[in-house]
């Protein structure tokens, strides 16, 4: 999954070196131990119960984040009681290790929403939201879907997304239009960064470990990454009639009035917390989630000092204590039991299988790549490029071949048919709120068409 947290974490390391983010030489024969074992068809089968629960959680009545923990609890507990007993230290150690990115995910996107959050209530995004005048949905489409994929290229997809949907917020009131211009937002983002070598962790994966070149990367995927985009707006684009509704009022701000000084500097402090992200990390090597916690501090400071002479209930309006009340923690907790099921399937060795399966049942690396790309959706798509760069050496597929550079696509891309396939869609869902279902309903199709358009595309252009 494509974590913006961990794109710059890993800028000057090779996936090898990367705790979590590897196939690990021992899973290989664990999983040919484990396959076809009671035990391991029974993780699989936890696996998939869990997915079909949060899928249907409104049928169900049952919120999301309660069958996500229960699938990564069980998972990690099945994976224990396998039979690979001499190796039990070992899965701890490397729940530890998965633990440590998912914990600096969490951590990254608490403090990014909180930020994002403090900024909203002090009317930052009133800057950007004034220079947006258009109402016409379908231009406003256009508008959201450029701005993201240009933006989510020189960024990540992750930060991206968490911006677009906070000013969102300020330009529609109606929940379903706001839904699919977050979901607008999400295929945009992961189609920027796809063609980017810093724009996702996968592709910065390959590019670190040789396969790709930072100048090809971006002159063959651009076209079809634009593909990937401009299908979806076309298919959104002709459900969406008439203008948008603007919101009517400012929310928290209908009783408390911030000075123009106030706004702009929380506008400056939240930018360069958000944005100066990658500066952080280059200078310190950091985790990116650090930088964020950083500025995330220097507004704490600066907001509880500026409104000392305020009253105690405006205060609470304002206060950094008062948007962490707000802030959704249900989506944080189900955002750890799904990305712990996920690493216990890495673990136990699913991914290995699932890798080898794919290069022996089907074979073509257009049809290998694609079928990635489908699978990153409800699987990590990290340790999916991880075990095909162990699998396929530059002996077979030297630097910069179309194998390489349609695994960047597809893997980058492909999360993009599920909200909980990339991390775009992680922060759309925290931030506003999306539920699985409707994603499912409203946003795979179009997603989809956009990334197998893209797939044609690159395959026009390139192959042969």
């Amino acid at each position: 999954r494509s974590y913006g947290s961990d794109t710059h974490d890993i800028s000057k390391r090779s996936p090898g070196d990367l705790p979590g983010l590897r196939c690990s030489p021992n899973l290989v024969p664990q999983a040919t131990k484990w396959h076809l074992r009671p035990m391991f068809l029974l993780i699989a089968l936890v696996f998939v119960a869990g997915y079909a629960c949060i899928a249907l959680e409104h049928p169900l009545k049952v919120n999301k984040a309660a069958p996500a923990l229960l699938t990564g609890m069980l998972v990690w507990s099945l994976v224990m009681l396998g039979p690979d007993t001499h190796g039990e230290s070992g899965h701890l150690k490397e729940l530890m290790e998965h633990l440590g990115g998912i914990a600096s995910l969490l951590f990254f996107l608490l403090a990014a929403m909180t930020v994002v959050e403090l900024m909203d209530a002090h009317a930052a995004f009133q800057v950007i939201k004034d220079r947006i005048t258009t109402t016409h949905k379908v231009k406003l489409l256009w508008v959201v879907g450029l701005i993201t994929f240009f933006l989510s290229a020189a960024l990540d997809n992750l930060t991206t997304a968490i911006v677009l949907c906070a000013l969102l917020r300020k330009l529609v009131a109606d929940r379903h239009d706001l839904w699919t211009y977050a979901g607008t937002v999400v295929i945009a983002a992961n189609a920027g960064g796809a063609w980017s070598p810093i724009g996702d962790v996968t592709t910065i994966m390959l590019y670190i470990d040789g396969q790709v070149t930072a100048g090809n990367i971006i002159l063959r995927l651009i076209l079809p990454s634009l593909v990937c985009l401009v299908l979806p707006l076309l298919w959104i684009g002709r459900t969406l009639k008439g203008t948008i509704e603007r919101p009517t009022a400012a929310g928290s701000l209908e009783h408390v009035r911030v000075t123009d000084r106030e706004r702009n500097v929380v506008f400056v402090l939240g930018l360069l917390a958000l944005l100066g992200v990658p500066v952080f990390k280059e200078f310190t090597h950091l985790p990116p989630f650090m930088g964020v916690m950083l500025g995330l501090g220097v507004l704490w400071v600066y907001t509880e000092r500026v409104h000392l002479r305020r009253s105690m209930e405006e205060q609470g309006q304002l206060l950094v204590t008062s948007i962490l009340r707000r802030i959704d923690h249900s989506s944080i907790l189900f955002f750890l039991g799904i990305l712990l099921a996920v690493s216990g399937l890495e673990t136990a060795g699913h991914l290995t299988q699932l890798a080898g399966f794919l290069d022996a049942r089907i074979g073509n690396l257009f049809a290998v790549n694609t079928a990635i790309g489908v699978l990153s959706a409800i699987v990590d798509n990290v340790p999916l490029v991880a075990a095909a760069q162990g699998m396929y050496p530059l002996s077979q597929y030297p630097t910069d071949h179309l194998f390489w550079e349609l695994l960047a696509y597809c893997a980058g891309t492909g999360g993009s048919i599920l909200i909980i396939g990339s991390a775009a869609g992680v922060a759309a869902m925290g931030v506003l709120h999306i539920p699985f279902g409707w994603y499912l309903r409203r946003m795979a199709l179009p997603a989809a068409i956009g990334y197998f358009g893209g797939v044609i595309a690159y395959w026009a252009l390139w192959h042969g």
